[in-house]
Formats: structure tokens, sequence, C-alpha cells
């Protein structure tokens, strides 16, 4: 078997799909990053080597996320782009046609807008985690009601009620204030979807021309209680794509195979960088008044690449090998 890897390294969970030549999803990997993007990412590539027949070939590799550069650096990317790309590229694959995006990730969301195939606009949040994954985790928690129930209950809803929905902790002190009106659990939990929906398209999708089709993808999507939500607030049917938690890592993985036809080679370093002995760490230097904060990453031993700097003194050093001090 022939194929491409895809990884996603995000702040709360680390995404890993293997393409198949053809670009069907062959296996694809969730783990949690638990703030260890490295080692996160060699378990995951030792757990796919695992499931992969033996022989399989690695064509090509691409990294997306907030820990796109590190992972990349890590395995030898081929394609190292952000989540914007990657999403609007798989999107496009699983959902040809597609002019808006929806996803909502474990601590970030975005509004992907896309024309004749290409990204037009978009926007991420940034300031509040309010409707995000963990956000929704920790209401669940607090519930005691198990993730994967909540959007059934809110299904429930008889009448939904009105939740502020523009900051998390504002959200919660409503949410506990309804309960103890007596609103039902399922109405508190749908008034959430509705009010976090709210809140995504006033702050996100201010200004912007949401049109059909609209696929909603990040591991949120598998809210049902949110997919309705949004149904009801755009009037339009949105759309849950196959691999709908795992999209980014899709999108690296097409994005590597592109890389490859360009270039015709790989370099992927093999799956036994899942064994191979990183080490990540920072210094301050003391060369001038910035005081830039520099990570290093070193792999056996070896300095491997460093960045941070602003004048370039020790980013300039990148892929020379030197032995640590």
């Amino acid at each position: 078997m022939k194929g491409f890897l895809g990884i996603d390294v995000g702040s709360v969970s680390t995404n890993i799909v293997f393409l198949d030549e053809g670009g069907m999803v062959v296996e694809d990997i969730y783990l949690r990053t638990q703030g260890q993007p490295i080692a996160t990412v060699q378990a995951g590539l030792k757990k796919l080597g695992a499931r992969l027949p033996s022989g399989t070939i690695v064509r090509g590799v691409g990294t997306t996320g907030s820990g796109r550069h590190l992972a990349g650096l890590i395995v030898g990317a081929d394609a190292v782009k952000n989540e914007i790309t990657a999403h609007a590229v798989a999107a496009s694959s699983l959902a040809p046609g597609v002019q808006t995006i929806l996803e909502i990730g474990g601590q970030d969301s975005k509004i992907i807008i896309l024309r004749n195939g290409v990204v037009n606009d978009f926007a991420m949040n940034t300031v509040c985690a309010a409707g995000t994954g963990s956000f929704l985790d920790q209401q669940a928690a607090r519930l005691n009601i198990p993730i994967e129930k909540f959007g059934e209950y809110a299904l429930l809803a008889r009448a939904p009620v009105r939740i502020a929905g523009r900051c998390a902790v504002f959200a919660e002190s409503d949410m506990i204030h309804k309960q103890q009106m007596g609103c039902s659990l399922p109405d508190i939990l749908a008034g959430l979807c509705e009010a976090l929906v709210r809140n995504y398209l006033n702050n996100l999708g201010k200004g912007k021309e949401i049109l059909a089709p609209v696929v909603f993808q990040g591991g949120v999507a598998a809210n049902v209680g949110m997919v309705r939500a949004f149904e009801k607030a755009l009037d339009l049917s949105v759309q849950v794509p196959p691999y709908f938690n795992v999209m980014g890592a899709v999108g690296a993985a097409i994005l590597a195979r592109e890389a490859v036809a360009r270039k015709g080679t790989s370099l992927f370093k093999g799956f036994g960088v899942a064994d191979t002995s990183f080490r990540a760490g920072s210094f301050e230097c003391s060369g001038c008044a910035n005081l830039c904060e520099v990570v290093e990453i070193a792999e056996n031993n070896n300095i491997l690449a460093r960045w941070g700097d602003r004048c370039g003194k020790w980013s300039s050093t990148a892929g020379r090998e030197e032995k640590i001090s």
C-alpha cells in the first residue's frame, strides 16, 4: 500500500490520517495533545505504523495546526500549512462545491468562505473560548452527563431557554440561574447551543455572506444539538462530512500529495522517528535589548533547529548539526 500522511497538532488534540493514493482515508487516529506535542506525534505514528499493513510506503507527509512547524520538523514534512488552507482543501475534497465552512475545535473556532473552490474570506476566534469543545466538555462534566449525549439531550427540548452566550463565564452563570429557576435540562442545553451559535455568527460570521452548501467540521460537529442550532439560525441545511473531526489532517495529507507531485521526492523520515529522542527547550538571548526567547529542538542530542529570535542570530543555525554543550 502507498499513501500520504496528514498530521494536525492542536492545543487539545492531535489527529493523524493516512490517505491512499486515491484520496480515501484508510486510517485515522485521535489523541489528546496534553501539552506534549512531540510525544503525542510520536505515539500517534507508532500507533499508525502498527495498524498499517507491513511494507506500506508513505509517499509524503503534511502538517497543520498550531504545532505544525514543530511536527513538520520532527517527521520531515513536505507541506506545512495553516489550518485555514488545510480545512478548506479537505472540505472541498469531501464535500465538492462547499461555499461555507463552520469549524469548531477544542479551543478555537473559525469560519471559512469559499467561492469557486478558493478561500474568499475567513475569521478565527481570538478572545473567548465559549462554544469550543473544551467549554462544552466542562459544562457536560458539571452537569454530570456524557459529552456524547449532550446533543441528544438538547434535541429533547420543548422550549429552549435564552442563555447569555457571549462569554464562557456569563454562559455558565446563566445556566446555573436557569437550573435554579427550575428549567429542564434539555431546554437549558438547547438554549446553550443556540446561544453559542448566536455568538459564533455575531463574531465570526458578522458581515459575511453565508451561502449553501454549508459544512460543519471539527470535534464539536459531533454535537447534534449544535448542528440543529446552526440550521435553525441560518435557515439552511448543514452537512457534517465523514471524518469531520480530523479534517485538518485530511487536508494536510492532500497538500502533501500535491507537494510531492511537484518536487517528486519526500522528506519523510520514516516511522522510526517514533523512537527517536527529541528534546525541546528555550533560553533568553542577551545579545541585545530585545531579550528574545529562543526555542531550540534537539534530535539525538544534536541541535535540529532554533526559532524565536528577531534578528536571525540563532534561527540561522537551523538545519546544522551542532552538539549540545
